[in-house]
């Protein structure tokens, strides 16, 4: 009789709710950094640049997907809540997100690669990273060296990541995308390089890593113990001054003037507005200058 009850009163009750549960939390797109990270996740549509390569992510943070024959290639993802958002930007454009064969990673921040856990877990695609991102990236956390360690929050890790080296390419259909070290901002930093075609005319385009000189709070640049890390951004400025660049996308679109790029390419400007051939060596400029105003800084007692 009592079993009978309970049963009744739990009828009940389903039925004031509607017979509807609660969804349950999914651990792999809890947002991280509510509040703050909003200020990068204000969504924009999605937006051919050039050729094969298009913009899926958000004014604030730049996701790039290249076309090729055999599927597509995604360039980071943005944070967990963020990642709803990147896929139905991929159907907006008309594509499947499980046609996702591979996503490259710039950075091993949770404001870059915090939804590569979800992303690969929709698509089914192989995470690709330099070697200390790829190591970051399975432990879901910047690596005790990075600048920013101290202030960074965790994320979802990756437990299969393949990592590539300076150098080395990724090879799907008909793209070919290089791997191009820019360590400085993090030791794992990659940027990235292919070419995409356009009414005939291919042009070289650049998905650079960030290469702003900013780290937590009572770090210094100038420590001796640091001077490995000041090292690998000059490498990275030079690597990237020299780099064959027809169009620029930084990971950070402010950062190279992405932003306002996107707004007239919007409004239909021409000619295209991303085309710019000393964009790398003007981003790689920007931030050696920034650096040495840091130093500077760190410099007066």
């Amino acid at each position: 009789m009592k079993r009978v009850m309970i049963g009744a009163m739990l009828a009940v009750l389903a039925a004031g709710s509607g017979g509807a549960q609660a969804p349950k939390e999914d651990p792999l797109t809890r947002p991280i950094a509510p509040g703050y990270a909003d200020r990068w996740l204000k969504p924009q549509p999605p937006m051919r640049v050039y050729g094969n390569t298009y913009l899926v992510g958000f004014t604030e943070l730049n996701v790039a997907l290249i076309r090729t024959k055999a599927g597509l290639i995604l360039i980071d993802t943005g944070v967990p809540q963020g990642v709803a958002m990147v896929e139905a930007n991929i159907r907006r454009l008309g594509f499947d997100v499980r046609q996702v064969k591979y996503i490259l990673s710039t950075e091993p921040h949770y404001d870059h690669g915090g939804g590569f856990a979800a992303m690969v877990r929709d698509s089914g695609a192989t995470v690709i990273a330099g070697q200390d991102g790829a190591t970051s990236l399975r432990l879901g956390r910047a690596l005790p060296e990075d600048p920013q360690a101290a202030h960074l929050d965790a994320f979802p890790a990756v437990p299969k990541v393949r990592a590539v080296a300076d150098g080395g390419t990724i090879r799907l259909g008909d793209v070919v995308v290089t791997a191009r070290a820019t360590p400085g901002h993090t030791s794992g930093s990659m940027s990235w390089t292919w070419k995409s075609c356009e009414g005939g005319k291919c042009i070289d385009m650049v998905f650079a890593s960030s290469l702003n000189p900013v780290s937590a709070e009572g770090y210094r640049f100038t420590d001796p113990a640091h001077a490995g890390i000041v090292a690998s951004y000059r490498r990275s400025f030079a690597t990237m001054a020299a780099l064959p660049c027809g169009v620029l996308i930084t990971a950070h679109p402010d950062q190279s003037g992405g932003d306002e790029k996107f707004a007239k390419l919007s409004a239909g400007a021409k000619p295209n507005p991303f085309l710019d051939p000393d964009a790398c060596r003007a981003y790689a400029a920007k931030f050696s200058a920034a650096l040495d105003a840091r130093l500077a800084k760190e410099g007066v007692r």
